[in-house]
């Protein structure tokens, strides 16, 4: 039987309960008794301070993790290389840019941790929650990589320059015992690891002061040499890395007494530390030691220092220590990972007082050593580099849409100017290209694969982010735009609305919508519901199967579910209001209303969207049927042209987009016409040429004679008995006619045509000269 942790409290022991309810009254209870009966902090403050003891502020979480990994190999090994190369105007710009990189994203840390809860993670959590899950994981999974085979590359300096002192040892047999020493320590205190942190740091410094007092009398002569220059882009790329520290702060978020506060403070303190000390040192170098001995020696800080054995512990602990912080960063990048469920979740637990993801350090140490074990790491650490500057430029990123949004949950304590966060997201990406655009591209290639695959997993259903917000920016953006405009005929595009009725028993005319807006058009479904059964959660339950519905058949569309006394009322009152600014529906699709009862009604809505300036189609003789669709077999669309009528130009358009449409590209168009004597065929072919001159699209054309006895309608029977589709205009209602009057044609029409193949009878009534589209501008 398990028990409730106990916690021990002036020689008792407190049950802690599970039931949140009972604890809280508890916590009362033992804060009056215990004010009363002591003197000094109570027992909730107690318990909070419990709850905390195990966390880290904001120098030992932040400030010296950060600190130290910037202190690294560079500084030690390729300063004075540096001054060699781009003299000291060449170095104080690299290191004002680098620096001024890695500030500008600090900033946008210090935005981001002040308006959200840091978790586990640092730069995924950040990314994660800002972008969404699966930018997050596209960053997050080869940010833990990155952080793991630092581990290596750091260890491997270290073990590589110990080699000269212990001749017997390999720098491989060196590199696996120091990181598993490391990983031993790391594994079973992080408490301690980070102490330890407190004595490197003091190494560190006392190795600059031992520089600083150092003297020229300490060097040997000069060698004789020509130096060869180097270009500046190739000595950034060299040096950048050297500022690129913050990750190792920004990782620990999560064991962070206050995130919100640490993570600001103690990452710009960082960077600004680091800049001033990385100015000093090639101002130093280039005013007290010779071109020569900085071209030729790259151990110059440790032959130049006072005592050159205080630079090599400090090389040694700089080493170590960026090891170590890429072994506590790389396991909680790992941990925050699984824990949502974007790499396996057994990596999500966390064990010991200090509740250390101990399953996800032994994930690190294993990619660590299997690294150092292969040895050559060269080849990888533009690609590392790459990986870091995309965290980086992303983080910028999401500070900068937030910033610039101004959405209301953007409240952070500490703000900025999104210009900043802008900049510094530029920086990085024209940074990355200009060190190495290959690797850059790799890295590029890398975050798109992980995010299609983590977006194919549908991670982030529930989550929320900034993402929809960037959307309705965008979209509000172009609505006011679109609607300064007028709409002309070469940028006219169907905006189609579809009045399904059930879904699933009229699916044609859905795929018909689909097949003529092919994904360049905006797709609406519609059902009307009868207001006598007006329930809201009806309503959302019906347009969410509708969605789910539309989605099995990969059919992008929204989705409108409204209520109305009628069918026919509710899509009139519905083409009138749908739709925003320059976005109204100009092009709706019904099914044909056979039952003779309703064609009143049908046909007083024809009028109504009439008058409202509504392209119609009705599609006639279409299959039924959820899984059945529109066939293609002959490959042929029909278009039947009355010549004189805006009917035919807008039918010509609409079978073109047809066309196009992936599923009928080997579909062929027919243009054809009917003429009742021989002396009308001239003419009729002679403005079937104009037209396709200017159409430029391949259409064949056809104009047939009636013959006595024959009518329109039985001649479109027999010529088009074969096509796929067949294109027909119908009237428009005169202005005075009445509805009665208008219904008997409809009722007509219908009957001339129920032998028809699938047909999509239109009428044009939108203001738009549709012939336009097809003249030579």
């Amino acid at each position: 039987m398990k028990h409730p942790p106990n916690r021990e409290f002036r020689g008792f022991y407190i049950i802690e309960p599970r039931n949140q309810n009972v604890k809280f009254v508890l916590i009362l209870i033992l804060n009056h008794w215990s004010d009363k009966h002591f003197s000094d902090t109570s027992i909730a403050t107690r318990m909070n301070q419990a709850a905390n003891q195990k966390k880290f502020g904001t120098i030992q979480g932040v400030f010296i993790p950060s600190i130290l990994t910037i202190f690294g190999v560079i500084m030690y090994l390729r300063m004075g290389w540096m001054v060699s190369q781009v003299n000291l105007i060449g170095s104080i710009v690299i290191i004002t840019l680098s620096s001024l990189i890695t500030f500008l994203t600090g900033l946008s840390i210090a935005a981001t941790a002040t308006n959200m809860k840091v978790g586990a993670g640092g730069a995924y959590y950040m990314i994660s929650r800002s972008f969404g899950i699966e930018t997050g994981a596209a960053i997050g999974i080869p940010l833990f990589f990155a952080q793991s085979l630092g581990i290596a590359f750091y260890i491997t300096g270290f073990s590589e320059s110990l080699a000269h002192y212990i001749p017997f040892a390999t720098p491989t047999l060196i590199g696996a015992i120091a990181l598993t020493a490391l990983f031993i320590l790391t594994y079973y205190s992080t408490d301690l690891t980070l102490k330890i942190q407190f004595f490197i740091f003091g190494l560190i410094v006392l190795s600059l002061v031992s520089f600083f007092l150092g003297s020229s009398e300490h060097l040997s002569a000069p060698q004789d040499i020509v130096i060869s220059k180097t270009g500046f882009w190739t000595v950034f790329a060299v040096i950048f890395p050297a500022v690129t520290g913050i990750e190792a702060g920004l990782a620990m978020s999560g064991d962070l007494k206050n995130p919100a506060r640490s993570l600001p403070i103690g990452t710009i303190a960082a960077v600004i530390t680091g800049y001033i000390v990385y100015l000093i040192i090639p101002i130093y170098l280039y005013y007290r030691i010779s071109q020569e001995h900085l071209a030729s020696n790259y151990f110059i800080m440790k032959d130049y220092a006072a005592v050159g054995s205080l630079v090599v512990l400090g090389l040694w602990g700089s080493t170590l220590s960026s090891a170590v912080g890429a072994l506590l960063g790389g396991p909680r990048t790992l941990q925050a990972l699984a824990k949502d469920r974007v790499l396996f979740s057994y990596f999500s637990s966390v064990t010991g007082p200090n509740a250390s993801p101990r399953r996800a350090t032994v994930a690190s140490y294993f990619v660590a050593l299997f690294t150092i074990l292969i040895g050559d790491l060269n080849t990888i650490a533009s690609i590392l580099s790459m990986f870091f500057l995309t965290s980086y430029g992303l983080i910028n990123l999401a500070s900068f849409s937030e910033n610039f949004m101004k959405n209301p949950s953007w409240r952070p304590n500490f703000k900025i100017h999104w210009i900043f966060s802008l900049i510094g997201s530029l920086f990085c990406f024209i940074v990355m290209l200009l060190i190495d655009a290959a690797s850059a591209l790799v890295a590029f290639g890398f975050v798109i694969l992980i995010y299609i695959w983590t977006k194919k997993r549908n991670l982030g259903k529930h989550w929320s982010d900034i993402r929809r917000g960037m959307l309705v920016n965008m979209a509000r953006d172009i609505i006011y735009r679109l609607s300064e405009r007028e709409t002309d005929a070469r940028s006219w595009r169907p905006n189609i609305v579809v009045f399904s009725g059930s879904p699933n028993q009229r699916f044609p005319l859905i795929h018909f919508g689909e097949s003529l807006s092919s994904g360049l058009s905006f797709l609406t479904v519609c059902s009307i519901l009868s207001k006598e059964h007006r329930d809201f959660e009806r309503k959302k339950s019906i347009q969410d199967s509708i969605k789910q519905f539309i989605k099995k058949k990969n059919i992008h569309a929204l989705t409108e579910v409204h209520f109305a006394n009628t069918p026919y009322e509710g899509a009139v009152a519905f083409a009138e209001n749908y739709g925003l600014g320059g976005l109204k529906p100009n092009l709706l699709i019904f099914g044909q209303s056979a039952n003779e009862e309703n064609h009143p009604q049908f046909a007083g809505m024809l009028k109504e969207l009439h008058s409202y300036k509504r392209n119609v189609i009705i599609l006639r003789n279409h299959n039924r049927g959820e899984d059945e669709t529109l066939p293609v077999h002959s490959n042929e669309i029909h278009v039947w042209w009355g010549r004189q009528t805006q009917n035919a130009n807008l039918m010509l358009a609409l079978a073109f987009l047809l066309s196009q449409n992936p599923e009928r590209r080997k579909s062929s168009i027919f243009l054809k016409s009917v003429i009742s004597d021989h002396e009308e065929k001239e003419k009729a072919l002679k403005e079937m040429s104009i037209l396709l001159d200017n159409a430029r699209i391949p259409i064949r054309t056809e104009v047939i004679q009636l013959n006595q006895g024959q009518t329109f309608f039985s001649t479109a029977q027999r010529e088009s008995q074969q096509a796929d589709l067949m294109f027909m205009g119908i009237r428009a209602p005169r202005e005075d006619e009445s509805v009665e009057s208008y219904a008997q044609y409809y009722g007509k029409l219908l009957e001339l045509t129920s032998h028809f193949p699938p047909t999509a009878m239109v009428m044009a009534s939108e203001e738009i000269p549709f012939k336009e589209i097809f003249e030579s501008h």
